[in-house]
């Protein structure tokens, strides 16, 4: 069984930070793991890991608080390429 884009997402986020204690839901800019450097770190995991590329409207911080806002993101964006 494959993972989903948020248990991937999710992972990512854990190797980065695994003394942490992260679910999906939690916020992890409110938490302070997130520098300018890793929110890049993000863009480029998700843009590499689904195939896509997120444009620039779409940047924006709220698409990439919890792994579920950036699962969702995926899902809309996988979306939009498959209606293409």
């Amino acid at each position: 069984m494959s993972a989903t884009a948020k248990d991937q997402i999710l992972a990512f986020v854990r190797e980065r930070y695994p003394q942490a204690e992260i679910d999906a839901s939690q916020d992890i800019f409110a938490l302070g793991f997130v520098n300018s450097l890793f929110a890049m770190e993000l863009v480029m995991f998700v843009e590499k890991t689904f195939e896509l590329t997120i444009p620039n409207e779409e940047l924006r911080i709220d698409n990439f608080r919890t792994a579920e806002s950036m699962a969702s993101l995926v899902a809309k964006l996988s979306a939009d390429l498959a209606a293409a």
